[in-house]
């Protein structure tokens, strides 16, 4: 046998050898008559080997064992991930070919890889130079040629180093940007704007591409938060008014910047029913007035007076903005500052009243001790009606007045209670009907007390309340008893006194030179300034006076304490006074004084005279109780006649100087 043969399994012959058999006895005539059928035998049913009971589960064992469901929750979830799996990988796929073939992903240099930073302080100061960093990263592959910073600034802005013009844009060329590279710079500029505004600054960086000839730019915008306004509004005037009477409110515009604020305009917005009359400064155009420069800490004030009608019980809103211009001639506001609504209630009693001190029917009337003052009260019956048995009176409170100063022509001064009374009696009958739209007027004068009188009293004024009450017959035939009302508070300025005077016996420096003062040969003198306050702070305050040019400032002052400089160019003595206290020179309390020692060296053309060694003497300040600006003028010049003091108010006295004689005072060969 082939030793690669496989012999066949027994049973295989075995059945071959059956089948061949079968076959021969089926062809073959001798055994073919001899083959029989054989009986079928019929199905019969067997007994079931395995019972029902197996498909009960048997207890105490556990399904899990059989078939965990856990089996089926993982299943889900290893579905859910391959199906997510297969979309992002189909998603990476679509999106690497979409960006390296027509993406950001294709070009050489992508404006996704420049980083633009752009930083600066969280608020800026409207008016205020402000520092902005820019910092340019190339993160692409190649670099940025011909690359330029464009910078686009908010209406408004200003250069540091140029106030007047506007700086709308800037342009700064940065070369080539290398692969990797970072820029940095600053952008210094001022911006204007009112607080909590917004502004936005646009910074653009332009580049080419090597190769190209197209231009690609990468932008970053910086917000820019206002914190404070270069400038301020505020409007001082009543909140109340009577219907067709005249109205007057003063605008206030004030600089909160350390720079100045260039060319400012102010802009009204009038309410209907509101007719302008007048203004001070006059209007450059219907409710636009030019202020100009506002220097740091300056005010500007503009004065408007007009004519309010309406219904009674109407606010009438007045607008006011400040801000710049685009040019010169431009009256419109390019960019605004600071804006201040001002509302007037319209009050509309049956008798009008309005009351005017000295010509003045402003709120803040001030007046000094010992004044003289005016009261016109203007009346105009308000109703269609007539108004009968009218009584005007009016009150004065505060500082004491002395009644015999009181005085008028058609009214009756009550002393007892301090009133001015005026009816039909005393008007000769004006008072007893007044028509319908019919205007009149009353009048009283009285002086305001001294300054001696009221030298302990602080912050002193005079109030003068007048009310009014008529009777008028009502639509239904009724009489009624009106009223009306109306107040001027006077505040009392201090009485604030300045003098100087010329010293040789009595000079704190000691005196060199001959006296009376020979020409050719200089002489010296003393020259001492005092002030004295009475009953109001004054902040501020500062002394100036010129020397002539044959006059000349030796370098000395007393008290050293005191803060005195000379300007050599204007020959100007400026004294630093600052606050002066209510009671100074006044009782116990001394004055405020300066000394400053001077050389007269006269000229043979001043022989037989008597010049001047000290001149323009003026005391300026702030009244801090009335905020009413103080200014004080010595008369006469301090000259060689050393008896006569140069005083702001009052007669000339005679000096202290110990020894000085008139023949003393003029120039000798």
């Amino acid at each position: 046998m082939d030793p690669s043969e496989t012999p066949e399994p027994m049973e295989t012959n075995h059945e071959k050898g059956k089948v061949e058999r079968l076959r021969r006895a089926m062809y073959s005539r001798v055994l073919a008559d001899k083959l029989k059928d054989k009986e079928r035998r019929g199905l019969e049913e067997h007994p079931e080997l395995v019972g029902e009971d197996w498909m009960h589960p048997d207890e105490g064992v556990s399904g899990t064992i059989i078939a965990p469901r856990g089996l089926t929750v993982m299943r889900s979830i290893l579905q859910w991930l391959l199906v997510a799996a297969a979309v992002f990988f189909v998603g990476s796929i679509l999106f690497f070919a979409y960006y390296f073939t027509f993406g950001s992903g294709s070009l050489s240099a992508s404006a996704n890889n420049i980083d633009l930073i752009v930083s600066g302080p969280p608020q800026v100061a409207g008016g205020e130079p402000t520092e902005i960093q820019v910092s340019i990263t190339n993160r692409n592959r190649v670099p940025l040629e011909l690359s330029q910073l464009v910078v686009t600034y908010p209406d408004g802005t200003r250069s540091v180093n140029d106030l007047l013009t506007p700086l709308p844009s800037i342009r700064q060329d940065l070369q080539t940007i290398q692969p990797g590279e970072t820029k940095q710079g600053v952008l210094n500029a001022i911006f204007s704007g009112q607080a909590g505004e917004h502004k936005d600054v646009k910074v653009e960086l332009e580049y080419r591409l090597s190769g190209s000839n197209a231009i690609f730019v990468a932008s970053r915008d910086y917000s820019l938060l206002f914190g404070t306004s270069p400038l301020t509004i505020a409007v001082d005037g009543n909140t109340s008014a009577i219907s067709g009477q005249p109205v007057s409110m003063t605008v206030s515009v004030s600089s909160n910047s350390n720079t100045t604020v260039r060319d400012v305009i102010l802009h009204a917005d009038f309410p209907f029913g509101f007719s302008f009359t007048d203004a001070s400064p006059h209007a450059s155009d219907a409710g636009v007035w030019n202020l100009g420069d506002i220097g740091p800490g300056q005010k500007k004030e503009v004065v408007i007076d007009g004519t309010l009608l309406g219904e009674m019980g109407d606010d009438k809103v007045f607008d006011f903005t400040a801000g710049g211009r685009t040019n010169a001639s431009s009256t419109s506001i390019s960019t605004q500052f600071a804006e201040n609504p001002f509302s007037i209630n319209v009050a509309e009693p049956f008798l009008g009243l309005s009351m005017s001190v000295n010509r003045s029917t402003g709120s803040n009337v001030v007046l000094a001790p010992g004044d003289l003052v005016q009261v016109i009260l203007n009346y105009v019956n308000n109703l269609p009606t007539q108004i009968t048995d009218a009584v005007i009176v009016a009150r004065l409170s505060g500082v004491a007045v002395d009644g015999a100063t009181v005085q008028s022509s058609d009214g009756f001064y009550r002393s007892t209670d301090n009133i001015m009374l005026w009816d039909k009696i005393t008007t000769e009958g004006r008072l007893g009907v007044i028509s319908a739209g019919q205007k009149g007027s009353v009048t009283f004068s009285f002086k305001v007390p001294d300054a001696a009188t009221i030298n302990n009293i602080s912050s002193p004024y005079i109030d003068i309340s007048v009310n009014a009450k008529g009777n008028r017959i009502s639509e239904v035939g009724a009489p009624q008893n009106l009223q009306s009302a109306t107040v001027e508070h006077i505040a009392l300025a201090s009485d604030l006194q300045l003098s100087a005077q010329g010293l040789y016996f009595q000079n704190p420096f000691g005196s060199t030179g001959s006296l009376p003062p020979q020409a050719g040969k200089e002489t010296n003198y003393a020259i001492v300034f005092t002030i004295k306050n009475t009953t109001n702070k004054i902040i501020g305050a500062k002394v100036t006076a010129v020397i002539p040019p044959y006059v000349r400032w030796l370098g000395s002052h007393a008290p050293a304490s005191e803060n005195l400089t000379f300007n050599q160019n204007s020959s100007t003595f400026t004294w630093d006074v600052g606050d002066i206290e209510p009671g100074v020179g006044m009782g116990d309390t001394p004055p405020r004084q300066l000394a400053v020692s001077i050389g007269f060296d006269p000229s043979t053309s001043q022989v037989g005279q008597q010049p001047v060694l000290i001149q323009g003497i003026t005391l300026i300040g702030t009244d801090d109780s009335t905020k009413a600006k103080i200014t004080r003028t010595t008369r006469p010049d301090v000259t060689t006649d050393l008896i006569h003091v140069s005083k702001s108010s009052g007669d000339v006295v005679v000096g202290t100087d110990k020894g000085f004689n008139p023949d003393q005072a003029t120039v000798v060969r």
